[in-house]
């Protein structure tokens, strides 16, 4: 079975960086994509960054890209989802998940419906 457990949230001021890590484990297949996604109270939950196969090929949000990096270090089981130039629209909850025999790519990688594990969720607050 396999496990999330996210850390790194916490508030910030807009402009402001934070980096959130997902440690993974029990996997059961190599052919896994990974997410970070986020929910504001009120909205749905929509994906930020996906991540296939270890890096190879990654896609991000209009709304975060070049202010968002997601990656991953194997050896640790850990992903990173590193933000930057926060804003107070990036308030929400983040959650990491697991699409654990990955078939997609692209936009696909941040289609929550695709994934079937999920973290607890980390909570980011970016004040104006």
């Amino acid at each position: 079975q396999v496990q999330l457990v996210e850390s790194g949230g916490g508030s910030v001021q807009a402009g402001g960086s934070l980096r959130l890590s997902c440690k993974a484990s029990g996997y059961r297949s190599s052919e896994h994509c990974m997410g970070w996604f986020r929910q504001a109270p009120g909205k749905e939950r929509e994906g930020v960054a996906g991540l296939r196969r270890g890096g190879i090929s990654t896609y991000y949000a209009g709304s975060v890209k070049g202010r968002f990096t997601i990656s991953q270090d194997n050896a640790e089981n850990t992903l990173y989802l590193q933000m930057n130039s926060l804003k107070p629209e990036d308030t929400a909850m983040y959650y990491c998940a697991a699409w654990e025999f990955c078939w997609g790519d692209g936009s696909e990688l941040i289609n929550p419906i695709r994934y079937d594990i999920w973290g607890q969720g980390t909570q980011v607050t970016v004040s104006s």
